[in-house]
């Protein structure tokens, strides 16, 4: 394992020689739980594990360690591939990663099976959440889930007065938003526009926007090759969306409900909205290190992170869709509402992030065009 297979996975040796998808390394997960060992070292998104220093009123994290004496320590990352750099060194017990980070981290044998009979609220959590190909391989899952939401469009309606019913307002020239377009700032992006293809070019064949041969991929780079000039903003954390938003320098563009949230809270005119076309999604899963020194106190913070009062600290502090629905009776009235929650039919509109892998899945075999080949072509379209 180490070295070896994290280079493996990172290049697409997710497929063994004949199509088949090859298994992860295999890493024992225990069978019950030891004693806390006193501590606990977190890779998180940024709202993720809030202890009282960003806000005196948003803490779930002190009220963990009092109850279990594990005494965290949060690393913030605001990109996967800065989660997946951090799991790389060993150092941490656990991760809060999204789709587009989780195969890399499962088959690069950096984050160990779950076994989820020692989580007591992993029953109840939405069952479209669970055994996904971005959480879990052959039925084995890979951690627990947090939160999910889309990537949704938000453009300000002083500018654009009709709601846009499409995608084409950030990849068309002719946009009203051309010079103003945001875009998220990822090689992850790329299924954005291959889904926008989808719908567009059915000659391309597009069933699944992450598992992409060449050339659905050349002409989903191509796409935003064409798109390049309209940007005005690649965004990595939405609090610079928000400004360029305030601001008024940007119209349009992929955004998360927390964004648009908080922008309506200082009275921006925006509005969101999912486009014919859909949308990607993220959903993010808590997931232990294969090195983890610490692992009863990550499956006791798995466990934290999952029961329905903490479920509903985070995702309003966030602005996501609490994974366990059973948190909707301590939100704020019309929250579970706003984020579709228990709505599979809406989440059935998102593409959720995941992994690129050589690995097509069907018929095509390994022909698809794997993720370091994302990264290599989201530098060159950047400029």
């Amino acid at each position: 394992m180490g070295a070896l297979s994290t280079v493996a996975a990172l290049t697409g040796a997710c497929s063994d020689g004949s199509g088949e998808r090859a298994a992860p390394p295999d890493i024992a997960m225990p069978q019950q739980l030891g004693k806390p060992e006193g501590r606990l070292d977190l890779v998180a998104w940024t709202g993720y594990a809030e202890d009282g220093s960003t806000d005196k009123n948003v803490d779930w994290v002190t009220p963990f360690t009092k109850a279990t004496g594990c005494k965290v320590h949060t690393k913030v990352a605001d990109t996967s591939d800065s989660m997946v750099a951090l799991m790389k060194t060993g150092r941490y017990d656990g991760v809060s990663a999204s789709g587009d980070a989780s195969l890399r981290l499962i088959y690069g044998g950096l984050v160990a099976p779950v076994n989820t009979g020692l989580l007591t609220n992993y029953g109840d959590i939405a069952p479209y959440l669970k055994d996904q190909p971005y959480n879990s391989v052959g039925g084995q899952m890979y951690g627990v889930p947090h939160g999910y939401g889309a990537n949704m469009l938000m453009y300000r309606t002083d500018k654009i007065s009709q709601r846009p019913t499409s995608w084409g307002v950030v990849w068309e020239k002719d946009s009203p938003a051309a010079g103003h377009v945001v875009a998220y700032d990822s090689p992850i992006y790329i299924a954005d526009a291959a889904l926008y293809l989808k719908a567009h070019r059915p000659d391309l064949g597009i069933t699944d926007v992450y598992e992409l041969d060449e050339e659905q991929f050349e002409a989903a780079v191509d796409l935003l090759k064409q798109q390049r000039p309209m940007v005005n903003q690649y965004w990595a954390n939405y609090l610079d969306e928000l400004q360029s938003f305030k601001s008024g320098y940007n119209y349009a563009g992929t955004a998360w409900q927390v964004t648009a949230n908080l922008a309506l809270a200082d009275k921006t005119p925006v509005a969101t909205t999912i486009p014919s076309e859909g949308a990607t999604g993220w959903s993010d899963t808590w997931m232990i290190s294969s090195k983890a020194r610490h692992p009863t106190c990550m499956y006791k913070w798995m466990n934290w992170i999952t029961e329905p009062k903490v479920q509903a600290e985070v995702a309003q502090w966030f602005g996501e869709a609490p994974a366990n629905p059973k948190a909707c009776k301590y939100t704020e009235k019309g929250f579970c509402s706003t984020y579709n929650v228990g709505d599979p039919e809406f989440y059935e509109r998102l593409a959720f992030w995941k992994t690129p892998v050589k690995d097509c899945g069907d018929d095509r075999g390994n022909t698809c065009v794997e993720y370091s080949r994302w990264a290599q072509a989201w530098t060159q379209i950047k400029g």
